[in-house]
């Protein structure tokens, strides 16, 4: 039973110098594949040798993250873009719109999101959305790009009941379900319900998020499988199915990562 981790940052300096042990510790736990996203022009070096180091089990995206967004976006997607051509990647990634944090640079934003939407199309890959508290301007850069045409995951999928449907009536796209959905005050699992296990994909968003009883410590790979457990609670089905139905809609989805079903 082996399960994929959609999202993960392990390249990140949180992980220092653990990130060895921490690969064993989530192969011995049963994961044979990493999903890497890009953040932003920083953090593409370190992605790339933790990819260089483990090609079999770590897989890259590139991309520019929506908070990394300021008045150099030019220059900063220029440059994020030139890494295209040099090397594959399994999706365009980490890419959105973020305004919890800062609502400065939203036009620049929605023009770098709109930009790697492109990007996605033209190289026939997914996109991992990143969206908070901006779920109406996605959808609508989205729409504007080529909605029939474009393919991904909400990433960390937190959104209420409206914004779900939202996405199932995109064709081609799922939703990422990390350690969010084992909080206790969370209403994910009852929103979820509404979708079919068939669109979802698993994750971790590690340093980010660990599930319980992790939760407000550092999230690591391995602890993926706490998410798929409450998974299999809110559908009432087997671990294993979880497992393997999650699994295939990643390979589905992410189809440069060449593994067996």
């Amino acid at each position: 039973m082996k399960i994929i981790d959609t999202h993960n940052h392990l390249y990140l300096d949180d992980f220092d110098p653990e990130q060895d042990t921490l690969v064993k510790a989530a192969q011995d736990s049963g994961i044979d594949t990493l999903l890497l996203p890009n953040v932003d022009l920083t953090t593409i070096d370190r992605m790339h040798g933790l990819c260089d180091k483990y090609p079999d089990f770590a897989f890259p995206m590139m991309g520019l993250h929506p908070t990394s967004v300021d008045e150099n976006y030019i220059d900063a997607l220029k440059k994020t873009e030139s890494y295209l051509g040099k090397r594959s990647y399994c999706a365009i990634g980490e890419i959105g719109i973020d305004l919890y944090w800062d609502k400065t640079y939203l036009n620049e934003q929605k023009i770098v999101f709109e930009e790697q939407l492109r990007w996605s199309l033209d190289l026939n890959l997914p996109v991992a959305i990143h969206t908070r508290e901006a779920f109406q301007e996605v959808f609508d850069c989205i729409h504007k790009v080529g909605a029939d045409k474009l393919r991904g995951v909400f990433h960390s999928f937190t959104g209420n009941d409206k914004e779900l449907e939202e996405i199932k009536r995109l064709p081609n796209f799922m939703i990422g379900i990390n350690g969010v959905i084992t909080f206790k005050n969370a209403k994910l699992a009852d929103t979820i319900k509404q979708t079919s296990i068939h669109h979802i994909v698993l994750e971790t968003d590690a340093p980010y998020l660990a599930p319980v009883p992790y939760r407000g410590k550092r999230n690591e790979p391995a602890y993926i499988w706490k998410t798929a457990e409450k998974v299999a609670e809110t559908y009432n089905i087997s671990i294993n199915e979880v497992v393997l139905t999650t699994r295939k809609n990643a390979l589905e989805l992410f189809k440069s990562v060449d593994k067996l079903i």
